[in-house]
């Protein structure tokens, strides 16, 4: 991975950290998850005309894409209406690297050396280590680890498919545009398919904070497709996963969390990755 995209997707894992934070405008977490879609779908909308389209051969990639997208936004709700945060996100993103350099492998040819594959093996479990706390994984409702693991198989699924379809787009920029804008339309139809007009109405004392939020999402995922075409795409999923890391600087750091001796060891862990990525 050349170091410009390295350092692109640590911006990125970054601004996947800040508008994690920005996001909670006292929503629930669905009604946050439509508010991101919509603001994120807006913007694309303004931005599409400045843009050359996807290729024809992405767009099958793409409308997939977009599908798993919402499966995993719902598959993420319904992990933490049975398991907590701090346990459900860190194992639903840090199995998901695993999953696409598996796959990468055997399939799309992306065989890496020993070094990276240790890098991404660090990254992937240091994150997953992130949730071991008040006795660990095995303490989790069942409930709450089935779908945890679920967006896990979302999250590999839409990396996979959006790094495949970005290389045959002709342009990562306008991949993730439309894919956003297809992405958004679907989860606000179904929104509105099972919660009815209401669920907007809900959501325009937050519309600040949702921009802003989706400004950030849209940002550090256009980071992410764009690196896809120009590296690894397993790598680029591990590295992007740092931004469990960052979430964990700005807590201990701006909100005086305590960190404890279980996350620093899985922050040394992911560190220990993104520092192997470079050799």
């Amino acid at each position: 991975m050349e170091p410009f995209v390295f350092v692109a997707v640590l911006v990125a894992a970054s601004m996947h950290a800040g508008w994690n934070a920005l996001v909670k405008v006292g929503l629930d977490r669905f009604s946050s998850i439509v508010l991101l879609g919509l603001s994120g779908m807006g913007i694309c909308l303004v931005l599409l005309p400045f843009f050359p389209l996807p290729a024809p051969a992405a767009w099958p990639w793409l409308f997939a894409s977009a599908l798993i997208h919402v499966c995993y936004k719902l598959s993420l709700v319904k992990a933490y209406e049975h398991g907590d945060l701090s346990q459900v996100y860190p194992l639903a993103r840090g199995t998901a690297p695993l999953i696409v350099a598996v796959v990468g492998a055997l399939f799309l040819g992306e065989v890496t050396t020993l070094t990276k594959v240790l890098a991404i093996l660090s990254i992937g479990l240091g994150v997953c280590l992130m949730s071991v706390r008040g006795g660990g994984v095995g303490r989790m409702p069942p409930k709450a680890l089935g779908f945890a693991l679920a967006t896990a198989a979302c999250t590999a699924s839409y990396t996979l498919l959006d790094g495949i379809g970005a290389r045959l787009s002709g342009s990562a920029s306008g991949f993730i545009i439309l894919l956003t804008i297809v992405d958004g339309f679907f989860t606000c139809t179904y929104a509105f398919a099972t919660r009815g007009p209401a669920i907007f109405a809900r959501l325009a004392p937050a519309w600040r904070s949702g921009v802003m939020a989706g400004a950030m999402s849209l940002a550090s995922y256009w980071i992410a497709v764009w690196a896809f075409t120009q590296a690894p795409i397993a790598l680029v999923a591990a590295l992007r996963e740092t931004s469990v890391l960052f979430a964990v600087l700005i807590a201990v750091l701006f909100l005086k969390e305590r960190a404890g001796l279980g996350r620093i060891a899985a922050a040394c862990l992911i560190a220990s990755g993104v520092v192997l990525m470079r050799i």
